[in-house]
């Protein structure tokens, strides 16, 4: 089976323009921009025989090939990293059997959510595309909860059925409970890593779908495969110690920094 990474980056984001090129610190004090980081953390991922940025803009073009990434140019026209990943797929020719998609917001996912992702959607064939969802502990479901009440988004929540096919994703943090938890306390929530694999049929279906309300209401891309009744498989991953987070704000810069400190990521 032949493997396809792509890193969807586009300066020219709503909430966070230029959010590709934004910096992180690591342990060591050594700053990196966040596409070069999450291009490491897809350099780290066995079983994948060909990584590409895929952008549509000239700095980021340049700062990835400064780091010694592989560059294909797709549209400013593409919607979402789903989009970008399906173009780049036809700029490379296709002949790949699946297509991942690691979103360049997430430079603290490790390799071997992506290897399980790999896996989980090879196993079952019933499903065109496959994403990892994280349980919560409750000092991520807390954080979640603040930056709600605060009026921001601190990750995306997803709700599945007993084989694991999506029925929901939410920025909203579901399901409800009215429990307090711990911080080490397993909780019923589970936080939707921005990672996807797609069966490359699947990729060529979806720009042909329209994107429905609840993707519109929602911001989700994913959303699109459900409202058209695409089976979406959640491959629950462990996080095996580490911390997890993604950059959706600015505000998120200090609280990735401080885990990559705390997990001696340099």
């Amino acid at each position: 089976m032949s493997v396809l990474l792509a890193i969807p980056a586009r300066y020219a984001s709503t909430r966070y323009p230029g959010k590709p090129l934004a910096t992180l610190t690591g342990a060591t004090g050594e700053a990196k921009s966040l596409v070069q980081r999450s291009w490491e953390a897809a350099c780290e991922v066995k079983g994948v025989d060909r990584v590409v940025v895929a952008t549509d803009d000239d700095r980021i073009r340049e700062a990835a090939k400064g780091f010694g990434a592989e560059v294909v140019m797709t549209s400013p026209d593409c919607a979402n990293g789903t989009e970008r990943c399906a173009e780049a797929l036809d700029v490379l020719g296709g002949g790949f059997d699946m297509v991942v998609n690691l979103q360049g917001d997430a430079p603290l996912t490790p390799h071997w959510f992506v290897e399980d992702l790999i896996k989980g959607l090879d196993d079952d064939r019933s499903a065109q595309v496959a994403t990892p969802v994280l349980r919560c502990d409750g000092a991520a479901l807390n954080g979640f909860l603040e930056d709600r009440r605060n009026g921001r988004v601190g990750g995306t929540t997803a709700v599945f059925a007993a084989n694991r096919h999506a029925l929901y994703f939410s920025k909203e943090v579901i399901p409800f409970t009215g429990q307090a938890f711990a911080p080490a306390d397993q909780t019923p929530v589970f936080h939707h890593v921005g990672v996807y694999a797609y069966r490359p049929e699947a990729l060529s279906q979806y720009r042909r779908y329209t994107a429905g309300i609840l993707e519109q209401l929602e911001g989700l891309e994913q959303l699109r495969f459900l409202e058209n009744n695409a089976p979406l498989l959640c491959v629950e991953v462990e996080a095996q110690g580490r911390e997890f987070w993604e950059l959706n704000n600015p505000e998120d810069v200090p609280r990735i920094e401080a885990m990559m400190a705390k997990m001696g990521m340099s």
